[in-house]
């Protein structure tokens, strides 16, 4: 197959949508965001069938053939630590995954909904081979760059506490793939290259990225500034007082802590164009929180340039909250100081995952064994 007509099927769920699209090459056929609709399931992997059937009915609405596909790639979930790239989904990495190894999130089905829309193209290709006396070839399926890659320094590990240490997960894949964009742009090899690279979503991840490894990271879940809808780091005692109240029981907690945290717990919404607006109407207490996320965020920013001593080649900033013009100055205001600033606000994760398939496909990089 001629390499700009290689096609790529990329899936890619999320908490309440799957975004699937078709890449021929670097240029995007079709993309779709299929939201999953009112009635949840209670748990994550109960969603699996409802997911697949879905990306399969858009396919069939398109007239795209799974067996067309050069390859199928998913994004990466909770799995065990990695260094970042592009892997072959293994039946080891499925077992991680179902069993959501270092967490519960949406990503962990990325493996498995690409692996089954793989399999399902293989026999239709084999159908059709049976039929046309041709010999059909398997169907690669990859992840690319999952929220687990680690690839921090031995320092970075350490937390304070013996039975807890720092652990990495992070928006890899929009980081390293907002790195590579960057350098390509400036011409500058990623080797040698030193940035402080902000996620700034639903979830937060400052990366210090040395030579294209991301070195430390807050754990969005955890720590580091607060979001739309998460808490980041909080007083650890008072955090403890209120655990053991008697008020309040785990989930609940964790409701508080990662969906009902930041902006919501504060304004009522986790939604930053509303809160800019309020803003630019006088409220005084959205201006103080808004404020006070643009500060937290500077502040982590800082402290990771100090991980590269200093030394940076620049300051990107992604993710849907590099929308806010007001968010982005505020904390320009404080960090450009440290190094010139670079704003994009959508890195493509769906472009990214096509991308790093299209590399093993291409023979630019190997797949790495999980």
């Amino acid at each position: 197959m001629v390499a700009d007509k290689q096609r790529v099927l990329v899936v890619n769920p999320g908490s309440t949508s799957t975004k699937v699209a078709v890449f021929q090459g670097d240029a995007l056929l079709k993309e779709s965001l299929l939201p999953m609709g009112p009635d949840r399931a209670a748990e994550i992997w109960d969603e699996f069938t409802v997911r697949l059937d879905g990306v399969r009915a858009w396919l069939a609405e398109e007239a795209i053939s799974l067996e067309s596909m050069d390859a199928v790639v998913g994004r990466g979930g909770l799995l065990r630590p990695l260094k970042g790239g592009v892997f072959e989904v293994t039946e080891a990495m499925l077992t991680d995954a179902r069993a959501n190894r270092q967490g519960i999130h949406a990503s962990n089905l990325g493996c498995a909904l690409a692996r089954a829309l793989a399999e399902a193209g293989t026999s239709e290709r084999r159908q059709t081979a049976r039929r046309t006396e041709e010999r059909a070839s398997g169907i690669p399926v990859f992840v690319v760059d999952p929220v687990s890659t680690d690839e921090f320094d031995p320092v970075a590990r350490i937390s304070g506490l013996k039975e807890i240490p720092r652990r990495s997960l992070s928006h890899a894949l929009s980081v390293h793939a907002l790195v590579r964009e960057v350098c390509r742009r400036e011409n500058r090899p990623v080797l040698g290259s030193s940035f402080v690279v902000g996620h700034l979503g639903g979830g937060i991840s400052i990366c210090p990225v040395r030579d294209g490894l991301i070195v430390d990271a807050n754990n969005a879940n955890s720590g580091g500034p607060f979001s739309p809808t998460r808490a980041g780091g909080l007083p650890t005692q008072e955090l403890l007082d209120l655990a053991f109240s008697g008020g309040y029981e785990e989930g609940r907690l964790r409701a508080m802590t990662l969906r009902e945290g930041g902006l919501r717990s504060y304004l009522g919404t986790d939604d930053a164009r509303e809160v800019e607006a309020r803003v630019e109407a006088g409220d005084e207490e959205a201006t103080l929180v808004f404020r006070a996320m643009a500060y937290q965020i500077a502040k982590e920013i800082g402290a990771m340039a100090t991980v590269l001593e200093g030394r940076l080649d620049g300051i990107l900033i992604t993710g849907g909250l590099a929308a806010s013009d007001l968010l982005m100055k505020w904390i320009r205001d404080r960090v450009e100081f440290i190094a010139p600033v670079d704003v994009v606000p959508e890195v493509e994760e769906m472009r990214a995952l096509a991308q790093g398939a299209l590399r093993v496909l291409r023979g630019e990089e190997e797949a790495k064994e999980y």
